[in-house]
């Protein structure tokens, strides 16, 4: 079984399928599905994510394509949506990162979330209540 996302005119995903397996040679399945669709169609791989296979196999166009994703025919690479201005592009994973590192310090019933008006990472608790700012 093998996944196919199609792409709008600017190269955003607006689709994935479930399609035939590329062990399947009687056609080039990307073409076929974006001819019978009139639309581009790339392969996109269910267990590769930040340029590494979950399962240990190939990493297949650096991450599993979703709605919203942007394909990047230079690299060759499924985008997700950039979350925060301030965040950038991680070159070799094609994912987002933030300015400065997540600290490692949460507690059990704690974690760490993006504040983009100060560019840094709030503590909360599972509650939903602030930590500490």
């Amino acid at each position: 079984m093998a996944h196919y996302a199609f792409l709008d005119s600017n190269n955003i995903v607006t689709e994935v399928i479930v399609g035939k397996d590329e062990t399947d040679t009687s056609h080039d399945w990307e073409t076929y599905y974006g001819d019978v669709r009139s639309v581009t169609c790339k392969r996109t791989s269910y267990n590769t994510q930040g340029g590494s296979h979950t399962l240990g196999g190939t990493a297949f166009r650096k991450n599993y394509a979703g709605i919203g994703y942007s394909y990047d025919s230079t690299r060759d690479a499924f985008i997700p949506p950039k979350p925060y201005t301030s965040w950038v592009l991680n070159e070799s994973t094609c994912l987002w990162d933030a300015p400065i590192s997540i600290p490692t310090d949460a507690g059990e019933n704690e974690y760490y979330e993006w504040n983009e008006s100060t560019t840094s990472w709030n503590l909360k608790s599972r509650s939903g209540l602030w930590v500490e700012e």
